[in-house]
């Protein structure tokens, strides 16, 4: 099945992803980790970016994304 669909449904679960080099970093973490157990994952948006501050630097990106995937 391709990224379009004509009919049927979509599911949207909502996971945080974790780095300690980038949001963008973050974002790809949780994609990757989620599709170990979630397949066919069409799309990811981006609810909120927030970061853990130690020492006056960040340690740790935080990325809160929504994934969607068709229902089979």
């Amino acid at each position: 099945m391709g990224d379009y669909i004509s009919r049927g449904a979509i599911k949207v679960i909502e996971v945080i992803g974790v780095s300690e080099e980038s949001w963008e970093d973050a974002v790809g973490q949780a994609v990757a980790k989620a599709s170990e157990s979630v397949k066919g994952i069409t799309g990811v948006e981006v609810l909120a970016q927030t970061a853990r501050v130690r020492d006056g630097e960040v340690t740790q990106y935080n990325a809160t994304v929504k994934l969607a995937f068709v229902v089979s």
